[in-house]
């Protein structure tokens, strides 16, 4: 039996498969939907049948690779095919899966976000976005990206998608299944909560250790008012919360070997979360320029990220460009 609150209703949001029907991407995005409660499912049982944070390999880009990261990417892999996607790049392989060459549209995908959390009960994910199958190749911007999307598997499972129209986030009910809880999300401006990993600010570039001293100094501080600090340690945790209550992230990219370049990967992490920013009125950079304006030169390409309100972005880059770097 269902705990119920003394303000509980029976849910009157519409289904997903509702608000999804019709040609293009929707089918694509209601598949991948379908696909996240067997997931959710695992997730919540740990180690009660087998251990999910067993390493069994590492991906192109060097990450130890965790049993539950495998098994989810053949998860998403047998769902794409039956969707019909016709080409699919993925974190956990090196290479573009072909699928189906009739398909009409491709998939760039990180079946588990934030995998380094496995086991620990911390917020965890999915990444994607889907681009028209008019080219051979994933090395173009990610505003040829017509939908995106994200899972959230916290206390609820949530899903938050675009098509183009705005951003929408459904959380699943047992027995139904996904239904919209929240329609045209939008960020506010001006943030008040940050995420950052701040173990790693001493090696960022002086402007932006510049921008994180004042931003601590708060009412005492050139910025004038206090900000409120938070950090999951998952790019996915991170874009829900600031969908859902506003505030930035930021990965940089700073000066200790292999992060150059930042961390995140361009294609299957940060344009989903580019798109999704900008359909809520928010912004993605990566320090210099729009996030879904880069030409990836490589599948795995990695990448800076700073994402959220419009006013702090704007704010980062301004010290960037006066502390020049």
């Amino acid at each position: 039996m269902m705990l119920r609150l003394p303000n509980d209703r029976s849910a009157t949001g519409p289904l997903l498969s509702e608000v999804l029907e019709g040609p293009g991407p929707g089918p694509i995005v209601r598949a991948i939907a379908k696909a996240l409660p067997p997931l959710a499912a695992r997730l919540a049982a740990g180690r009660l049948h087998g251990d999910p944070e067993a390493i069994v390999g590492t991906n192109d880009s060097g990450d130890k690779q965790k049993a539950l990261d495998l098994a989810a990417h053949d998860h998403m892999i047998a769902v794409l095919r039956r969707a019909g996607v016709r080409q699919v790049l993925s974190e956990e392989a090196e290479s573009v899966i072909r699928l189906n060459d009739g398909g009409e549209f491709d998939v760039a995908i990180d079946p588990i976000d934030g995998s380094g959390s496995i086991g620990i009960g911390a917020p965890l994910g999915m990444l994607f976005s889907v681009l028209p199958a008019d080219q051979d190749s994933f090395l173009r911007p990610g505003r040829t990206a017509v939908a995106a999307g994200y899972a959230s598997f916290g206390h609820s499972v949530d899903f938050g998608f675009s098509t183009g129209q705005g951003v929408h986030v459904a959380t699943f009910e047992d027995g139904t299944g996904f239904r919209i809880a929240r329609e045209g999300l939008r960020l506010k401006p001006q943030a008040s909560t940050i995420a950052y990993n701040a173990s790693n600010e001493r090696h960022w570039a002086p402007g932006l250790q510049a921008w994180a001293r004042d931003l601590r100094a708060g009412t005492d501080g050139p910025r004038g008012r206090d900000f409120n600090m938070r950090w999951l340690a998952a790019a996915v945790g991170e874009l829900h919360r600031i969908l859902l209550k506003g505030g930035v992230f930021l990965y940089p990219d700073d000066a200790r070997p292999g992060y150059e370049n930042g961390r995140l990967r361009l294609i299957y992490e940060c344009v989903p979360v580019a798109f999704l920013i900008e359909q809520a009125g928010g912004q993605a950079t990566d320090g210099r320029g729009a996030i879904l304006d880069r030409v990836p030169t490589g599948l795995h390409d990695m990448t800076p990220l700073i994402f959220g309100a419009t006013d702090e972005v704007a704010a980062i880059h301004d010290y960037l460009t006066e502390r020049k770097g």
